[in-house]
């Protein structure tokens, strides 16, 4: 048994005990209120759902595990991992067993390079990396272990097999659909003496001399690896899970989520929109024509991409990491150069526009730039990325509400003149 198995099994049963104790006492109490509005809104703000990874409070951006995300910045992806399912960072020693149960479960099976290959070339890449998890699903511990009669107790466990699996393979399916679908040559060899973002970025085949590209992937992966559970891709992976399918499944669909222009495609709109703009005054442009473009931007009826959070009131603390690499990593780069400037001036024009509550950037405003940069050009891979990274927090929100015993996700709903009847009478 690895040692975070073992962890897991130290701390989850008296968690368990903790909620039922809190339902048996608090079950009937208020916890939210519905309003027509929200019910027509997508559910926006509805407390309804259970998620102990992480939040997102309006005024402070992503918490993992009750640290803010600036503390977090210089961590491994492989220790977030560990600080979502466990609630604490790992020691030295359970970082390298966790690293070293990644290695021992990487390797890929044949059938899904063949898979890859045998799809169209012009095919997605979200299309043919959802593709190869699902083929993936006749590895899964889970369904092996249900479908030999495995007590509910155990759920959790399975899934954790499920998640590590699937984690310890995607850096190598996701650089091989890059290298695939952008003609970049044969599948590179993981190296087992490197950690997992680094390997990614040696499989994906560019060039990092000084490792800079390498600090940036880690940083990435970091970011966006959880963000609560009730943003689209989590959401829907959440609904799926709560069904007993398996991780291949639930990850999969939640990631086809992730595909949507209004989720995981927004950073490739706003790099695109910064090199429309360096392309509009050939080259970074000053404040003073910045502000005369978002201006027009705005009145000819469209938005800024990357200003602005469904949840956030403030600049999404993501955004700053990011902020903070470039200025470190590349000053002189003139699309960072650009993004830099717009933060400068599109807020100051947003809070201008009274219809707009939150004129302060999210994390798309800043991240693709920054791949850009490394010669990472190809825009519909970015998802790509967003996806290694986000099956961290959906897995680990798997194997909670697994142990948690959660039931099926099943709201209710009703037609448009039962609502009308309720609001009217």
């Amino acid at each position: 048994m690895s040692k975070l198995h073992q962890k897991l099994a130290d701390i989850l049963p008296p968690q368990i005990e903790n909620i039922k104790a809190m339902l048996n006492e608090h079950g009937d109490k208020v916890v939210s209120e519905v309003t027509l509005k929200q019910v027509y809104g997508g559910m926006r703000a509805v407390k309804g759902l259970v998620c102990d990874t992480s939040e997102v409070p309006p005024d402070k951006g992503l918490i993992i595990r009750g640290i803010e995300l600036k503390n977090l910045w210089g961590k491994l992806p492989e220790e977030i991992l560990w600080l979502l399912l466990v609630g604490e960072l790992p020691s030295e020693e359970e970082l390298k067993d966790l690293q070293r149960e990644l290695n021992l479960r990487s390797e890929v099976p044949t059938y899904v390079w063949d898979v890859i290959n045998n799809m169209p070339q012009d095919s997605h890449p979200m299309t043919m990396f959802n593709t190869a998890i699902l083929v993936l699903q006749n590895e899964s511990v889970f369904t092996k272990k249900y479908n030999m009669g495995m007590p509910k107790n155990e759920y959790w466990e399975a899934t954790l097999d499920d998640l590590l699996n699937i984690v310890a393979k995607l850096p190598a399916i996701a650089a091989y659909v890059y290298r695939r679908r952008f003609n970049k040559g044969e599948r590179i060899n993981p190296d087992p003496n490197k950690d997992w973002s680094a390997n990614y970025v040696q499989m994906l085949g560019l060039p990092d001399p000084n490792g800079d590209f390498s600090k940036l992937m880690r940083l990435y992966l970091t970011l966006h690896s959880d963000h609560e559970g009730g943003n689209a891709s989590a959401f829907t992976s959440t609904v799926v899970n709560s069904t007993l399918s398996d991780l291949y499944y639930s990850l999969s669909a939640g990631l086809n989520a992730l595909a949507g222009p209004l989720h995981g495609l927004a950073n490739q709109e706003c790099l695109g929109w910064i090199l429309d703009t360096m392309e509009l005054f050939d080259g970074s442009p000053t404040h003073e024509e910045l502000e005369k473009f978002a201006w027009d931007t705005l009145n000819s009826g469209r938005v800024i991409p990357g200003y602005g959070h469904a949840v956030l009131r403030i600049t999404d603390p993501r955004f700053d990491a990011f902020l903070s690499f470039g200025k470190k990593y590349m000053p002189d780069d003139p699309v960072f150069q650009t993004v830099a400037k717009v933060f400068e001036v599109v807020p100051n024009v947003l809070r201008q526009v009274k219809k707009i509550s939150d004129p302060w950037p999210n994390v798309d405003a800043g991240s693709g730039a920054l791949l850009y940069h490394f010669g990472l050009t190809e825009f519909s891979y970015y998802t790509v990325l967003f996806s290694v990274s986000r099956a961290l927090g959906i897995g680990a929100q798997a194997v909670i509400s697994r142990a948690y015993g959660l039931p099926i996700t099943r709201p209710k709903s009703l037609p448009t003149n039962k609502f009308a009847k309720m609001v009217n009478s």
